[in-house]
């Protein structure tokens, strides 16, 4: 197996880490994290491929016969896609909020938030 798609998975989290550090407003920084995010889809599909293997839903592969990828990543991935989306969503509603309230997305105008 090639280490490509780990070192662009790494490369994508790196890239959304340096976006979420250099973020001056708080919508931006929910995308960087989404990118970040994005990169454990590219991790969960390098960890579960298989060369030369087939979809494991087809009914006319024998046991056996033929390599299969594992249905398990499948599934973390797309459990994965669907948290990603619901957090995103979480996040994207409270800087909603954060805007009615102070006026603006920008963290360093915030004030009220430090401890």
């Amino acid at each position: 197996m090639s280490v490509l798609p780990y070192l662009i998975a790494a490369w994508i989290f790196l890239v959304g880490c340096y976006g979420l550090a250099t973020s001056r407003n708080l919508i931006h920084a929910v995308g960087c994290l989404t990118v970040c995010q994005a990169a454990t889809y590219v991790l969960l599909l390098a960890v579960g491929y298989r060369d030369g293997a087939t979809a494991p839903v087809y009914s006319d592969i024998e046991p056996g016969s033929r390599p299969v990828v594992d249905p398990v990543v499948q599934a973390l991935a797309l459990t994965d896609v669907v948290v990603g989306a619901t957090v995103t969503a979480l996040l994207l509603a409270l800087v909603l909020q954060v805007a009615k309230r102070h006026g603006t997305v920008d963290p360093d105008e915030l004030s009220e938030l430090r401890g």
